[in-house]
């Protein structure tokens, strides 16, 4: 698949209440959230035909278009039932899911406020978002050049496309360097989360994390809080300052695409894959699975 450009994969997307032709999804090259990044989108995962929490994302996408200043057209209900149909006309079982918001090409400038709030879909498989063979063995991070946003200067608490400009631009540099990722401190200069995934790390059986004050409180984070929570660990979040690295001594990454990938370096920093990241890696994907309550 990755020698196939995306937009020239097979299947279908859902597009303003229409499943279409994925070669024929396409908008105007004015589009304004192409030009002012008015855009807010979700990213979630099918396990064995099911969408892991699929209404908490939906819920996400609403509110994220609201802190944009526009509201989605469609309601939750609808846009999860939306998911759902199209993860099985694509015939997958284990997938990831896009849905996506933008604003159209109504109104080209700064100030867009007839533009129609667009939404569309799309889903396709895609494996784990570092190398397997990389995993397990816990990836490598740099230290990111650009920091995470004051939210008094932008909206944080929004999954907004443009907030990811400066996440592209600190991977696409880690791994010109080698690194698989980057870890982003934010504009306080105290530890953030990488740029698609929140940061744990573990010293003397406690689990530490930041304050998701600047930043997504993930969906995949809190899953891990509680997941970790239940095996009896203590969970801190706290303001965590980049000093602090060097006497930890596990760390790990949690996100839709990342699920949970253990860390074995940050920039001079260097961590173990321990017990605790294995067990939650392990407790991670045991929850996702659908069939977990016929086990219990």
């Amino acid at each position: 698949m990755a020698s196939v450009p995306f937009d020239q994969l097979e299947g279908e997307i859902w597009f303003n209440g229409e499943f279409v032709p994925w070669k024929d999804a396409k908008i105007h090259v004015l589009s304004h959230g192409l030009h002012y990044a008015s855009a807010v989108f979700e990213g979630e995962r099918a396990y064995g035909g099911e969408i892991f929490k699929l209404t908490e994302h939906t819920e996400r996408l609403h509110t994220s278009g609201e802190i944009l200043g526009f509201k989605i057209p469609y309601s939750v209900a609808e846009i999860d039932q939306a998911c759902v149909e199209l993860l099985a006309r694509q015939g997958f079982d284990d997938a990831y899911v896009r849905p996506i918001a933008w604003r159209g090409s109504e109104m080209m400038g700064v100030s867009a406020q007839k533009n129609r709030i667009n939404l569309a879909i799309a889903i396709w498989q895609w494996p784990s978002y570092f190398k397997p063979e990389e995993r397990m063995k816990g990836i490598r991070l740099d230290m990111a050049e650009y920091r995470r946003p004051d939210p008094m200067t932008a909206p944080s608490r929004s999954k907004a496309a443009g907030l990811y400009m400066i996440c592209t631009l600190s991977k696409h540099r880690a791994e010109e360097r080698g690194y698989a990722d980057a870890l982003m401190l934010d504009w306080r200069g105290q530890v953030a989360e990488a740029t698609g995934a929140n940061v744990f790390f573990v010293k003397d059986g406690k689990i530490h994390t930041p304050t998701p004050d600047c930043f997504l409180d993930g969906i995949t984070r809190r899953t891990v809080i509680g997941l970790a929570k239940k095996r009896g660990y203590e969970v801190i979040e706290r303001a965590i300052m980049p000093e602090e690295l060097e006497g930890f001594e596990q760390c790990f990454l949690t996100g839709t695409a990342a699920e949970v990938t253990p860390v074995s370096e940050i920039g001079p920093y260097s961590f173990t894959v321990g017990e605790i990241a294995q067990n939650l890696v392990n407790d991670y994907m045991a929850e996702v699975q659908p069939n977990k309550v016929a086990a219990e």
